[in-house]
């Protein structure tokens, strides 16, 4: 990180990205909170699943529950905040290690749907900037708008349909090999993309049209060099900023295509957590959601500056 931004820009933007985080824990409780009736209660008085008197009460007393709201968010946000993110009511295990058992396989699937959507949108882009409307680009430039109106759960079927059951190149209940992760990452991939080619082909367009590119075109420079050296560092920025939006839905596509292809991940625990109403366990998936979410945008906004030399100027004379 270049010295010239500044220790206070980079502080600021951690304790912001911060305050965000605690913001939605807290919000996420009071919800929870707020829902009419006692599911921690009620799960835990189920006869199903045979508490005893003193289970019950240990669990209660661990949650606070006898204790007024307030105490109750003092207490879950200072275990929040040193990392304990409580019991499973379902199973008394730790929440970290009941949303442990899927977060690697989730990860690993929206890592692969996000890179494989940016080649997807840097090619889509690439085709409608390189070939003329009449000669193929008005094709290039209508596949935004096609893949961001097909549905995850659609694209899915369709993979499984033609590519499992037809022509047989990976098989659904093997979860080890190669085609098991890029078939459900496709899945994923395709409507991530469209936003992302989309702002790329309008950022490359306006570049496209300065004066800067008619005089490097005039000076003898190919289509291709200004595409690279020119078009391309300056349609960057709003592309890179639309594919950190994008984590949101890649967090929520990820849990519906790993339903589609049987994966276990974390959809599969938030699942089971709500049939079972285990809410820590749904209270820590929305929060880490959103703190995955808030420190990939953290990433971003502090790469900006690194990218455009104008906002490295900016930040570093800032005071705050």
């Amino acid at each position: 990180m270049p010295a010239a931004l500044g220790v206070g820009y980079v502080a600021a933007r951690i304790g912001q990205a911060a305050i965000a985080v605690v913001g939605v824990y807290v919000v996420v409780f009071v919800i929870v909170t707020a829902l009419p009736g006692d599911p921690v209660s009620a799960h835990l008085r189920n006869p199903e699943f045979a508490y005893t008197e003193a289970e019950i009460q240990e669990l209660l007393a661990y949650y606070r529950l006898d204790r007024p709201i307030l105490e109750q968010l003092g207490v879950s946000l200072g275990r929040f905040l040193h990392g304990d993110l409580g019991l499973s009511i379902s199973s008394n295990r730790p929440v970290s290690a009941v949303l442990w058992d899927g977060i690697p396989s989730t990860l690993e699937l929206a890592g692969a749907g996000f890179l494989l959507a940016v080649v997807i949108a840097f090619l889509i882009a690439l085709g409608a900037i390189a070939l003329p409307r009449n000669a193929g680009g008005a094709v290039f430039r209508s596949f935004p708008s096609l893949f961001l109106s097909l549905p995850n759960f659609l694209i899915g079927l369709v993979i499984i349909q033609v590519f499992a059951f037809q022509f047989g190149t990976f098989a659904i209940s093997d979860f080890r090999s190669v085609n098991a992760l890029i078939y459900p990452a496709a899945t994923l991939a395709i409507p991530v993309s469209a936003p992302i080619a989309q702002v790329l082909i309008t950022a490359l367009d306006g570049a496209r049209a300065e004066q800067y590119a008619t005089v490097a075109l005039s000076k003898g420079i190919s289509r291709w060099q200004l595409f690279g050296r020119h078009l391309l560092p300056n349609a960057a920025l709003p592309a890179l900023t639309m594919a950190a939006i994008t984590i949101g839905e890649l967090l929520g596509g990820s849990i519906i295509t790993e339903s589609i292809f049987g994966r276990t991940g974390v959809g599969t625990v938030v699942e089971q957590a709500a049939i079972d109403q285990d809410v820590p366990v749904l209270q820590a998936a929305v929060t880490l959601a959103a703190l995955l979410f808030l420190l990939i945008n953290l990433i971003v906004d502090l790469v900006y500056p690194v990218l455009d030399p104008r906002l490295r100027r900016t930040a570093g004379g800032r005071s705050w």
